[in-house]
């Protein structure tokens, strides 16, 4: 396995792929790797000749008071990972080296998919996410990249991204990694205390007696809304955020009786430390 360092390095080693015949699986991470990420590896490495991982604590999705300082960054533990699950090619710039000026381009998703959920309490967040996504998309040229359905909205301004700009490859949506009981993969658990993270256990549980309500044929937004609020909030640890249910694709609002796909998601504080969880709810 080959690690890149710089926008150069990375250039090259693409370019010899490329002119190979190869094609080429993206997936773009922030590093403290964890079976969520092995699982996005393991995939991009069936489907594709070369993957590269991408691993950028990227500076311009965090907002002042977020956690960019302390968020963990572990490239020798990542690197291992990355190479066990058949990754080719990690890509590790600087801040630097990936935003070489202060005065910079933008990529920005505007519409109700950005500013709904986790747009209205982090404004600037997605922007920075389009922006360093589209400058791997160029630097990596993949065939396909790959991303989790825990970052729901993600996945749906990088799917608005894609179309409006014409990224010649394919999003590929891989499921959510869960723990043994229930509790979302995410970099930032290593943040929770222990009675933070059985606390966060609320979220799954929470999200599945949504499901049952759904599959026993609910179709009130509000009232599945309702019903997953007042589980989180019988847990004394948990600060919600946000519990809400959108239109997919572009996260409208949710009609009554519901109809499509919709996503039902959450962002909850334990402590310091915000998780997020979703489902889709699709009415067939």
């Amino acid at each position: 396995m080959i690690l890149c360092k710089t926008v150069a390095e990375l250039r090259n080693e693409i370019a010899s792929a490329k002119t190979a015949g190869k094609t080429i699986g993206l997936v773009p991470t922030m590093g403290a790797l964890h079976e969520g990420h092995a699982s996005l590896i393991k995939a991009a490495n069936k489907e594709n000749d070369l993957v590269v991982v991408s691993v950028f604590v990227n500076p311009t999705q965090f907002g002042p008071t977020e956690d960019l300082d302390s968020y963990p960054r572990t490239l020798d533990a990542d690197c291992k990972l990355a190479e066990a699950q058949g990754a080719d090619i990690v890509f590790a710039p600087s801040p630097k080296e990936m935003y070489p000026s202060e005065d910079m381009t933008w990529v920005e998703v505007t519409g109700e998919v950005t500013k709904v959920l986790c747009g209205r309490s982090r404004p600037i967040h997605f922007r920075g996410v389009t922006t360093v996504v589209s400058k791997l998309f160029n630097l990596a040229q993949p065939d396909r990249a790959y991303f989790g359905q825990k970052d729901a909205q993600q996945v749906q301004v990088l799917k608005r991204m894609v179309k409006d700009l014409f990224f010649n490859l394919q999003l590929r949506i891989m499921p959510i990694v869960r723990e043994a009981d229930g509790l979302a993969k995410s970099s930032r658990n290593t943040y929770l205390s222990a009675e933070e993270r059985q606390a966060g256990l609320i979220l799954s549980k929470s999200l599945k007696h949504a499901q049952e309500l759904f599959a026993a044929g609910e179709r009130d937004p509000q009232k599945l809304v309702a019903a997953t609020t007042a589980m989180i909030k019988a847990e004394p640890m948990a600060d919600i955020d946000y519990v809400e249910i959108y239109k997919m694709p572009d996260l409208n609002e949710c009609q009554n009786p519901m109809q499509g796909e919709n996503l039902l998601a959450l962002a909850v504080r334990f402590g310091t430390t915000r998780l997020i969880d979703n489902t889709i709810l699709e009415v067939k």
